[in-house]
């Protein structure tokens, strides 16, 4: 039996590829930013191929022929603050015209447990597909409490997507939401006591940011 059984851990040549420059600390914070953001667009195209889709017609310079296009509401992105914001632009440029909903969360350094300071619910939840994204799951605090508030809100359709993750966390995770698929670039090996991913990628929202 699976270990994880809701966890996708994509093995394309093009995310390892650019997995490797993220996880380097000398990567420059431009290129890291950019590979974030390149990565986040190979894995949202992994995390829509199932999207629910409806015929239309259409007419080409030479006949009306029947195409496809997504039924139902938007997609919604909702990236974990902050580190999250640095997989929005990748996803975007897959899915321009997703709706973007924030959950504000940090950290508690001596606890390791989240804390909530931010949340917009979507209207018609029902009837869309919420992509979390944080490029790391580490304890899974964050991520169960984000996913906690977008269901006691009403949404039922729900991903989540990180570049690495720690097995710690998706245990947690999937332990608390068995029905949320999560995706990843890699599985890591561990957490540090200080509840760092291990190799990891160090902290990605100062990575990201320049906070470092």
């Amino acid at each position: 039996m699976k270990r994880f059984p809701t966890l996708t851990v994509s093995n394309h040549p093009l995310i390892q590829h650019k997995l490797t420059y993220i996880r380097d600390k000398n990567t420059p914070k431009k290129v890291f930013k950019e590979l974030v953001d390149e990565v986040g667009t190979l894995l949202a195209y992994e995390i829509t191929k199932n999207l629910p889709v409806s015929a239309v017609q259409v007419e080409t310079p030479l006949q009306t022929t029947t195409c496809h296009v997504i039924a139902g509401k938007n997609v919604v992105l909702v990236p974990l603050l902050r580190a999250g914001l640095g997989m929005v632009d990748g996803v975007l440029n897959l899915i321009p015209n997703c709706a973007i909903s924030h959950v504000g969360l940090y950290r508690d350094h001596e606890t390791h447990q989240p804390v909530t300071y931010y949340f917009k619910p979507m209207p018609e939840p029902t009837e869309r597909m919420f992509i979390m994204v944080d490029p790391m799951l580490a304890t899974g605090g964050s991520a169960i409490a984000s996913a906690n508030l977008l269901k006691e809100n009403g949404a039922e359709n729900i991903k989540f997507m990180c570049l690495v993750a720690a097995p710690e966390g998706v245990e947690a995770f999937q332990h608390a939401h068995p029905d949320i698929e999560i995706f990843a670039a890699a599985l890591d090996d561990g957490l540090t006591e200080d509840a760092y991913i291990l190799p990891g990628l160090g902290d990605a929202g100062d990575r990201l940011f320049g906070t470092k």
